[in-house]
């Protein structure tokens, strides 16, 4: 079974500038293609706004920024948002700048959203109008990802 996965933009950051540990295993999954990783214009729009601002301490030149992009759209699947009139309505985010994170894991129907976010990942644990995929941190993957070996 191969996981749909939706990475918000500080998963992203950690899997394309520091290299974080915590993404190691999820990294391994889309080598191995247990998982894919889905990505819309809006969400590569932000990971690339994002790639610009200094990033701790540590500012990527035009170069570098251009090169993280490549990786991305290398390993992600760029989709259309189109969500059908029937789709389960999401739950709305505080941050209304993460609610695009939420309509991509819909619209792609995704397993999870991985996310670092604290008012996403407050969504998962909301008894009413859940959203029709998981919301985990990177290290909750990992805890799925391990029983799928």
């Amino acid at each position: 079974m191969m996981l749909r996965l939706v990475l918000d933009t500080n998963v992203w950051l950690d899997w394309l500038v520091f290299d974080d540990a915590g993404v190691a295993p999820l990294k391994a999954a889309v080598a191995a293609g247990q998982a894919e990783i889905l990505i819309d214009a809006a969400c590569a729009a932000e990971l690339a706004a994002a790639l610009g601002y200094p990033l701790q301490k540590k500012i990527l030149t035009a170069d570098a920024r251009d090169a993280r992009m490549a990786e991305c759209r290398r390993i992600a699947q760029m989709i259309e948002l189109i969500s059908p009139p029937s789709a389960q309505p999401l739950p709305v985010c505080r941050d209304t700048d993460d609610q695009k994170f939420l309509e991509l894991a819909r619209a792609a129907c995704a397993d999870f959203l991985v996310t670092k976010d604290l008012l996403l990942l407050k969504l998962a644990r909301r008894k009413v109008r859940r959203a029709p995929f998981g919301i985990v941190t990177p290290a909750q993957l990992n805890a799925t990802l391990a029983t799928l070996s």
